[in-house]
């Protein structure tokens, strides 16, 4: 299950993670973020053991939404050796999170 994070967590889960990491930012009252978080879900299951899901809610962690530009939810960034590597912003299809993570998870 993927696991909201805070600020104090992001860089340890994040930052300092040894595979790819995809970042959901949302907010509790978005229903675009409603509608992914099942597909967020599933692939968590999915790609356990090569990549790790967390969610960052905006509302709790404006800094970290800030820090990364987001100016819209659900924005969702893949991170890999403490860089964001890409960055997609509304709902995203689970077919196409699974292949861009799979590009970053060799």
């Amino acid at each position: 299950m993927s696991k909201v994070i805070n600020s104090n967590e992001f860089q340890e889960n994040v930052l300092n993670s040894g595979e790819p990491v995809l970042v959901d930012f949302f907010a509790q009252w978005c229903g675009p973020c409603k509608m992914v978080a099942p597909v967020l879900e599933e692939l968590s299951i999915e790609m356990e053991g090569k990549t790790k899901v967390f969610k960052v809610d905006i509302d709790t962690s404006s800094d970290l939404s800030q820090k990364y530009g987001v100016m819209a939810v659900p924005t969702l960034m893949i991170f890999k050796n403490g860089e964001a590597v890409d960055k997609m912003v509304g709902f995203q299809p689970k077919e196409v999170l699974k292949s861009k993570l799979d590009q970053y998870s060799r």
